[in-house]
């Protein structure tokens, strides 16, 4: 790709910005949260199929992927489970292979009275735009695409086989991304854009999700001392994992990527449910945990740590001990990934940030998780986490930065043509 190839490409990013906008501000109307994704995703697919690529669109079986690693386990319905990836393959491919990879899913919204403007009205205000998923991560699930359509719009075509993928569940699973895998899809290369402010993801911490259930014996609060309450007994379980997430957090110069990082390793209690009614002592009581896990880590000695922790202060409680507490798993399975033998990969992304931005390329180390794993784990392809400039992703007012955003689309089309090289564009 020489100067004038490239200043027509970033030239066509521009001239594009604003249908690109309002694509993205369309699309984050789909509330496609888990299980309702399938409307959005048929948006993806007259999309690519607009812009005559081979349209993939299939929905994922659990029987196809269950065996394989990485893969999470789950218990609800997958019939609106759908995948799709729109594919350009060039009639003679002379170049490297790209996988541009995204996932169409968002996390619940939370009481929408408690959001500045409805959570599903992508609103625009000055160079950002609101809204749930706005920045996880529709923003750059379309950059993909309009980076690609730049790369055609400058009068060129990727000289190689391009994927854009539109998955599901990477909130919760992967198995969107691991679909990806077991349908055949690989490449040299991969660039995800989550919300990374222009950086590169160099490490990720892995996730572990768990859901413990505690019973204890009900009874009238009048004589609340002849029951045993379930509620407070999930107390004295999140205390001890409390406890175990502070051990592992000072084990943090033990694991290079994260030594330096503040506090690493993060376990959330997202859900808690338990009793029946006020005067009654409550019977029942499960709790939701997310654990993290460094990068380096084993995850099932992991899992087997969190299970002993649990049981060991079950057994320091004189009901428990004779009535342990159920752990069961549904969700996240992840390892940790980090970016190793990618120095060409990266090397061609550090080329294309610095002629966009004018400055070097920096490193971040995450501590959530994200598709990247499955293909540089399960199918020896490095991926790349960049994207655009967000914030409150997965809170309230989540906005993504729209300038960034066209920064961001600059670059990953400049990559395509870097990467897979340019052939001049047919007539169509």
């Amino acid at each position: 790709m020489n100067d004038q190839q490239a200043a027509a490409i970033q030239e066509a990013v521009d001239r594009n910005f604003d249908t690109q906008v309002a694509f993205t501000t369309e699309l984050v109307r789909f509330a496609s949260l888990r299980g309702q994704e399938h409307t959005a995703q048929d948006f993806m697919a007259k999309a690519f199929a607009e812009r005559q690529l081979a349209v993939d669109r299939w929905r994922i079986n659990i029987d196809d992927i269950k065996h394989l690693r990485g893969f999470s386990p789950v218990t609800i319905s997958y019939d609106n489970a759908i995948n799709v990836v729109g594919a350009h393959r060039p009639d003679s491919s002379i170049g490297r292979s790209l996988i541009l990879n995204g996932h169409i899913d968002v996390v619940p919204e939370g009481p929408p009275e408690m959001w500045r403007s409805p959570p599903y009205d992508a609103r625009r205000e000055g160079d950002w735009l609101y809204g749930r998923g706005s920045g996880d991560m529709k923003a750059g699930l379309v950059a993909n695409l309009f980076a690609y359509d730049a790369v055609r719009a400058a009068g060129f075509e990727p000289s190689a086989d391009v994927y854009l993928q539109s998955v599901i569940e990477e909130e919760c699973t992967g198995n969107g991304a691991l679909a990806c895998l077991q349908r055949g899809y690989r490449a040299d290369a991969a660039i995800i854009p989550e919300p990374s402010a222009e950086a590169v993801g160099m490490a990720q911490t892995g996730t572990i999700w768990m859901r413990i259930i505690i019973r204890g014996w009900p009874a009238h609060a009048a004589y609340a001392q002849r029951g045993q309450n379930a509620i407070k007994a999930a107390v004295r379980l999140i205390e001890a994992l409390e406890q175990l997430e502070a051990q592992w957090n000072s084990q943090k110069h033990q694991h290079p990527h994260f030594a330096d990082h503040a506090h690493p390793i993060n376990f959330n209690i997202g859900g808690i449910r338990g009793g029946e009614w006020p005067a009654s002592v409550p019977a029942v009581c499960s709790f939701d945990l997310r654990a993290a896990i460094y990068d380096d880590d084993n995850i099932h000695a992991r899992a087997a740590q969190i299970e002993a922790c649990i049981c060991e202060a079950a057994a320091a409680d004189s009901f428990m001990q004779n009535n342990p507490p159920q752990i069961e798993y549904n969700g996240f399975m992840a390892e940790g990934y980090a970016l190793t033998d990618a120095d060409e990969q990266l090397g061609v992304l550090r080329e294309c940030h610095q002629q966009i931005h004018g400055e070097p390329l920096t490193g971040r180390y995450g501590t959530g998780t994200t598709d990247a794993r499955f293909f540089g784990l399960y199918a020896d392809t490095p991926a790349m986490v960049y994207g655009p400039r967000a914030e409150n992703v997965h809170g309230f007012d989540e906005r993504v930065n729209l300038e960034s955003t066209r920064l961001v689309t600059q670059t990953i089309a400049l990559f395509i043509a870097r990467w897979c090289g340019l052939t001049e564009a047919p007539q169509r």
